[in-house]
């Protein structure tokens, strides 16, 4: 409590500066978001994330914060216990640090799920279902799937179909293509969207947009994609694969720019 009542009384001082709020600048004044993680160069990104993500949350404790804390710390989670496992012959310290980033991860994770036990925040809901297995919360999450909250966040829409795909093939695939719609330009979709698609459209032999598909990952830098299963079964039909690939290109491209548009037809 009392660590938490310090933190909080450096933030509202730290709100008082005009200038960007730096790492820097949050670490020299309130130490206590900072101190506990690992204190060596690994996992650089995803400490910095979290330790911003740490100050938002503290200083305005809405859901929207505390779930981009807990996505913070998952990925910061992910990097450290894998660095923890790095032996330092003449700097124990850097491992021990780093073992210390990983119970504070765990610390933390635990935390905001006890804080977002009655969240209505679509993003906690799916978190708390697929984590904790919390049925509730996906009875919750699938009551407001057809909200802008939902609907419209990319995000959502590749979490909704990641359950859809055990028993509803076509709305999964209707929810990836929102899914593309939504992107940003610039911004790269998760390969786990094509991977899916192709295996979809393999499934239900739509071979022209399994291949489609594998040439956009391709293009995406996806290399775990067996096109040429695909191309044999298009060629052995007498289909050219050159309109297919312009296809592709093109599609891709209109993901790159944020300006995807699902096909009509699967």
């Amino acid at each position: 409590m009392l660590l938490r009542a310090s933190i909080l009384l450096s933030l509202l001082a730290l709100t008082g500066c005009e200038e960007p709020l730096t790492l820097a600048q949050v670490c020299k004044d309130t130490p206590g978001l900072c101190n506990d993680l690992n204190k060596d160069s690994h996992c650089k990104e995803q400490r910095a994330d979290v330790i911003m993500a740490r100050y938002h949350e503290y200083k305005e404790p809405t859901d929207e914060n505390k779930y981009a804390l807990l996505k913070g710390f998952e990925k910061y989670e992910q990097c450290v216990s894998l660095a923890a496992k790095i032996e330092h012959i003449k700097l124990k310290e850097k491992t021990t640090s780093r073992v210390e980033g990983h119970l504070t991860s765990i610390k933390e994770i635990t935390r905001i799920f006890q804080d977002t036990k009655n969240t209505n925040h679509p993003g906690l809901l799916y978190y708390h279902w697929s984590r904790n297995n919390d049925q509730s919360a996906l009875t919750k999450l699938l009551t407001i799937e057809d909200q802008p909250s939902v609907t419209e966040d990319a995000e959502m829409q590749f979490f909704l179909a990641t359950y859809y795909i055990k028993f509803d093939e076509e709305k999964t695939i209707d929810l990836l293509y929102k899914t593309l719609e939504l992107n940003k330009p610039d911004q790269i979709p998760n390969p786990e969207i094509y991977t899916t698609l192709v295996s979809l459209f393999n499934k239900h032999e739509k071979f022209k947009h399994a291949y489609t598909f594998a040439k956009i990952a391709q293009l995406s830098g996806i290399t775990n994609i067996d096109i040429m299963s695909i191309e044999h079964q298009l060629t052995a039909s007498g289909k050219s694969l050159n309109s297919l690939d312009s296809l592709a290109e093109q599609t891709f491209e209109s993901i790159q720019t944020g300006q995807f548009v699902s096909p009509r037809d699967f």
